[in-house]
């Protein structure tokens, strides 16, 4: 892809996983702040309530085919840029 935000959950890959797999029994939806540099495990009803419809209607299918594939819904936040994009990826 060669997007920033992809690039960002490359390098804090690391963090990003260890902070899944505290919680992995709960599936959480994970973020990670570009500014604070600080990676968050919510749950995923906590999570889908502070989206829009049509951004909620997405998360759904996301995270649906990521518990179905044994993988995880990874939000990337850049408050400066106001971008906040979500990938499903593998845990591993």
């Amino acid at each position: 892809m060669g997007d920033y935000l992809l690039d960002a959950t490359r390098e804090h890959w690391p963090a990003i996983g260890m902070m899944y797999e505290q919680f992995a029994d709960k599936h959480p939806v994970m973020l990670f702040d570009i500014e604070e540099q600080r990676v968050y495990a919510y749950p995923y009803t906590e999570f889908a309530k502070e989206l829009s419809d049509s951004s909620q209607r997405s998360l759904t299918k996301q995270y649906e085919e990521a518990i179905r594939d044994n993988r995880m819904v990874v939000f990337v936040r850049d408050n400066e840029r106001r971008r906040l994009v979500s990938f499903v990826l593998d845990r591993e």
